[in-house]
């Protein structure tokens, strides 16, 4: 059994009782786990598995797949105001899908941890901007190790692009919905 602390980025269903879990852990990396019988009434996990949650979960290993199984659940922050408006709702999902193209699966990468917890702690206070956007693209690009600096600094998206091979979908939208009027 191993414990961290983790930030869920998605949840699909795997059966009629029980789902796949994606998360952000401080000591483990991007993971993903089954929470069997987490769709049931009387589950354990009953509300403590939504999006963008924060959590300290333990979990236990898997031998033969990189599926692990989620044995534990304690909410630490639920970012309740990502949940205020649509927004910032949007900026935390972009964030989620950017870090699942930058990362493996696994991958042990304390800073991005940090990053992700720091961005969802902002957009939960406040609404998003284009600066945070940026800056949020900026440091994943510092983590990832792009060391185009002149790229990194002129479109820190453009130097992730060019080193995953694509942006999510849900940039566009986000930049036109916070660029100025």
């Amino acid at each position: 059994m191993e414990s961290t602390a983790a930030i869920l980025l998605r949840k699909r269903k795997l059966s009629d009782t029980s789902l796949i879990i994606s998360w952000c852990t401080e000591s483990l990396g991007c993971i993903q786990t089954v929470a069997r019988g987490a769709r049931r009434a009387k589950s354990p996990f009953a509300g403590k598995l939504d999006l963008f949650f924060e959590a300290e979960i333990q979990i236990a290993r898997s031998r033969k797949s990189d599926l692990h199984t989620l044995t534990e659940v304690a909410l630490k922050n639920p970012f309740g105001g990502i949940r205020e408006n649509f927004r910032r709702t949007q900026a935390a999902s972009y964030f989620v899908e950017l870090i699942e193209i930058c990362t493996e699966s696994d991958h042990h990468e304390p800073e991005l941890f940090a990053l992700l917890r720091r961005a969802f702690t902002y957009l939960s206070e406040k609404d998003p901007t284009l600066r945070a956007v940026l800056h949020f693209e900026t440091e994943l690009a510092r983590i990832a190790g792009v060391h185009d600096t002149k790229t990194l600094e002129s479109d820190p998206a453009l130097a992730l692009a060019n080193l995953f091979g694509r942006l999510p979908g849900s940039r566009a939208d986000l930049r036109k919905a916070l660029a100025p009027l």
